[in-house]
């Protein structure tokens, strides 16, 4: 039973290390926090229907990043399309292959990136992605020929998270070091007379 339970636990750590990078990545291929247009669904069959990557919703012309290091393994035209395909480092044999398109490339095949580097600006689109604003980055994953979710590449945080809100802050004396009205920036002088009680 000991020996059943260290096999299993062996091979879980196995998939794990293979199907996912050494850290994950805590920025976007494009945006700050871009809406996924389209999720990934992977096909049944090799060659059956399904969506091999994730729609990103960008306008045309915004920079995209690769979201982790490593090498440009091709950047050029596909059926039209601009592609820049990232071997990442450190992720197995054979490694992560992050792709992006469409992109009119600023690297060159066998060029070293690193996380966050810019490695293009996404093109007016030839596929399913809309060719007016927001049009959309088609970022794919692969690991030798099988295609991966790439939302897995990133840290779980980036994919619920909410945009910062400041809040009011009720009941608390501020103390003799609060500044006069005609001191404050116009934003704040204007919240301070509405809400008398707060300062």
């Amino acid at each position: 039973m000991r020996r059943l339970l260290c096999v299993t636990i062996s091979v879980i750590l196995l998939l794990a290390a293979w199907s996912a990078p050494a850290q994950a990545a805590d920025l976007w291929p494009v945006g700050d926090h871009p809406a996924v247009v389209r999720a990934w669904s992977p096909p049944a069959t090799a060659y059956g229907p399904g969506h091999r990557g994730v729609d990103l919703a960008a306008p045309i012309g915004a920079p995209v990043r690769t979201v982790a290091a490593g090498r440009v393994s091709f950047a050029g035209r596909v059926a039209g399309r601009g592609v820049v395909s990232v071997e990442l480092t450190g992720t197995g044999d054979p490694p992560l292959r992050t792709t992006y398109e469409p992109v009119t490339a600023t690297v060159a095949e066998g060029d070293e990136v690193t996380a966050g580097q810019a490695i293009g600006a996404l093109e007016l689109p030839t596929g399913h992605c809309p060719p007016t604003a927001p049009s959309c980055l088609h970022w794919g994953l692969l690991r030798g020929d099988t295609y991966l979710d790439p939302l897995s590449l990133l840290d779980p945080s980036l994919l619920h998270r909410t945009p910062a809100r400041l809040l009011p802050v009720w009941g608390i004396d501020p103390g003799p070091a609060t500044p006069a009205l005609g001191s404050l920036p116009p934003w704040a002088a204007g919240w301070a007379r509405r809400h008398p009680s707060a300062g």
